[in-house]
């Protein structure tokens, strides 16, 4: 519990201390507040941590302006023409219907409903209701399920397991609508994990992805939770699977970045020394990662996803520079991990942008100095 304190302690010190450092080539040294040597991550261009948009990992203006009118009417229409629009089988789909069920859901979790009012998320309902053969809306419907279910419910009590039952159902009729359709599966993949599918039975379902998109890197970090240690595999078996699936990437494909959330997702809890992310493995998934970006096209829906992990490990492993050059090419959306895994994503990326910003000027750099 004491350990427990401490970080608390110390991240509560960050928060209100980071943004003044003093930048010296012999290291990083707090400054008061107001100092004209202070580290200023404005002087980059890069927003306020006010203004950060925590809904999505990177651009997507189709969806924020379609998302906009949905919650504005309560009119579903507009969501289902943008699936209906959007290719099946690529990444921005699988995002869009994650993004539309999440939107659902923190609808009805900010408003349950009751006697005088609609629960939120209301025009989800209606879509299935109106629309039952509507391949979007049946997969927007089956992944609002598995978000209530870890949203609202612990693993492995009764809810839990009601709730990813329906969403196993739902599964099942969005994919006869959409047969060639790769996400109704990608959505069971979460509930594979959540209901503790047996290997073989995890694995017959990978298979059904791979038939339909074997390079979607949405579905292979989805899959990659289920192998890791805390689920149902171990890290040596999540090691294995990220790694067969960067050996096997094509050209220009981001699978090449999968062993760096192999490592992340099985960093110690509590890690608070520098060389580990100086270490061999580490590096190795970090220069797979840097070299998968650099080859992605500029458009890939999952670069973000990819600079925004290697903003947290090039930071603790103090490549400032690195860092640097991924932040100026994501700054101003941060929902993708690590940050959403904080009850506050917007701080959290707002902590690690302002220590690279003074390991960067630390070490000499400048906003002159920073290339676009």
């Amino acid at each position: 519990m004491q350990i427990l304190w401490v970080l608390m302690a110390l991240a509560m010190f960050s928060v209100v201390l980071l943004p003044v450092f003093r930048r010296r080539r012999s290291g990083i040294r707090l400054v008061t507040p107001g100092d004209p040597d202070a580290a200023d991550p404005a002087n980059y261009g890069f927003l306020r941590q006010e203004e950060l948009d925590i809904r999505m990992p990177g651009p997507d203006a189709d969806l924020l302006d379609v998302l906009d009118v949905v919650q504005r009417t309560q009119d579903y229409r507009a969501a289902s023409q943008l699936l209906a629009g959007t290719e099946t089988e690529g990444e921005t789909r699988w995002q869009r219907v994650q993004a539309f069920a999440g939107a659902a859901s923190l609808e009805l979790q900010q408003r349950p409903g009751g006697v005088s009012e609609t629960p939120g998320g209301q025009w989800l309902r209606v879509w299935r209701a109106e629309a039952p053969k509507d391949a979007g809306g049946a997969a927007v419907h089956a992944e609002f399920l598995v978000q209530q279910a870890w949203r609202t419910s612990t693993p492995g009590s009764d809810d839990f397991r009601i709730i990813m039952e329906e969403a196993r159902s739902a599964c099942g009729d969005a994919a006869l609508l959409s047969p060639g359709d790769p996400i109704p599966y990608i959505i069971e993949l979460s509930v594979a994990r959540g209901l503790g599918y047996s290997q073989p039975e995890f694995e017959k379902l990978w298979l059904k992805i791979l038939d339909r998109s074997p390079s979607h890197m949405g579905a292979h970090l989805a899959a990659l939770h289920y192998w890791c240690e805390k689920w149902h595999g171990s890290r040596e078996t999540a090691y294995a699977f990220a790694e067969a699936a960067a050996a096997r990437a094509p050209q220009g494909s981001l699978l090449a970045a999968m062993p760096l959330f192999a490592v992340f997702e099985h960093l110690p809890e509590v890690n608070l020394v520098r060389s580990f992310y100086q270490s061999e493995v580490v590096t190795k998934a970090v220069h797979g990662a840097l070299y998968a970006a650099h080859a992605a096209r500029p458009d890939d829906p999952m670069l973000a996803h990819v600079r925004h992990l290697l903003i947290c490990f090039l930071v603790r492993g103090e490549r400032w520079s690195e860092a640097m050059d991924q932040l100026v090419r994501v700054d101003g959306h941060v929902g993708a991990l690590p940050w959403t895994l904080s009850p506050d994503p917007a701080s959290d990326y707002a902590i690690y942008r302002a220590l690279a910003v003074a390991g960067y000027e630390a070490n000499g750099g400048s906003p002159a100095t920073l290339s676009h």
